[in-house]
């Protein structure tokens, strides 16, 4: 996260921790990385001040608490995908790797969009509940700007293809579980023993019932293992082509039976 956001106002000048005045993008970033070291449980005002060089107190300028800071970490993701987006511009005129036949340029963008989403997680992992839980506590119009911009996006890439205003919502509700889906999907916890060299130890077989659980055994070793991008992307064209059909024309019933697109 390289930015400021705005919300630092009012700093005094003896805001100060061991690594210059603080900010709340300072504060932000910093959480992230206890994040990434430490996972989420290993949060809070006091740990998050110690690692600052600062008073607990001295923080609640940038977040009013546990939950504002949690908000922060959200913010933090969205922030950075917003900055990869900017330092990574896709051609609008290339394809998908795995893509099979041309596609338009708002469908290019939002495969690039999923893409960068995906890539960002995966660069965070421990922070990556919070994009379901945060989401479930906090209403849409409280949300972050950073969030509300993604959600403005993907909808104008949509409302590109010709849906309407509420094939544009269904679609943009069945993008979000999917990418979300697949996220947590990609990053659930299979390794029950990481120094195990066998595989079956190392994935714990041995403790699942053989006689009840065969089928879930057999599929155990194939479970773990990460589709990748390339699977995001089949299963988001997959999405796509149930909703806009060859790509970029919309249904003629706007994609979900409310009349034409506009």
């Amino acid at each position: 996260m390289t930015r400021e956001t705005g919300q630092g106002a009012g700093r005094r000048a003896g805001d100060r921790g061991r690594y210059g005045r603080l900010s709340r993008e300072r504060v932000l970033a910093t959480a992230l990385q206890v994040v990434d070291r430490e996972g989420l449980g290993a949060l809070s005002m006091r740990r998050l001040g110690a690692e600052l060089g600062v008073e607990a107190m001295a923080l609640y300028r940038y977040a009013a608490g546990k939950e504002a800071l949690l908000d922060g970490l959200v913010e933090a993701l969205y922030l950075e995908l917003e900055d990869t987006l900017a330092a990574e511009p896709r051609d609008a005129g290339t394809p998908p790797a795995n893509a099979s036949r041309p596609f338009p340029a708002w469908r290019t963008e939002l495969h690039h969009v999923a893409r960068q989403t995906y890539l960002v997680a995966l660069r965070h992992p421990h922070a990556v509940p919070l994009l379901a839980t945060r989401m479930l506590a906090v209403p849409l119009a409280r949300r972050s700007p950073a969030v509300l911009r993604d959600h403005e996006r993907v909808l104008t890439l949509l409302q590109q293809a010709g849906l309407d205003d509420a094939s544009a919502a269904r679609t943009h509700r069945a993008y979000t579980a999917w990418l979300l889906g697949y996220v947590f999907v990609e990053l659930r916890a299979m390794v029950d023993a990481p120094d195990e060299p066998d595989p079956a130890f190392r994935l714990g077989l041995h403790l699942m019932p053989a006689q009840e659980l065969p089928r879930l055994r057999a599929a155990t070793a194939h479970l773990a293992e990460r589709e990748g991008p390339e699977g995001l992307a089949a299963g988001l064209d997959a999405l796509l082509d149930g909703r806009v059909p060859d790509g970029g024309d919309p249904p003629a019933n706007g994609g979900a039976g409310n009349g034409p697109p506009r």
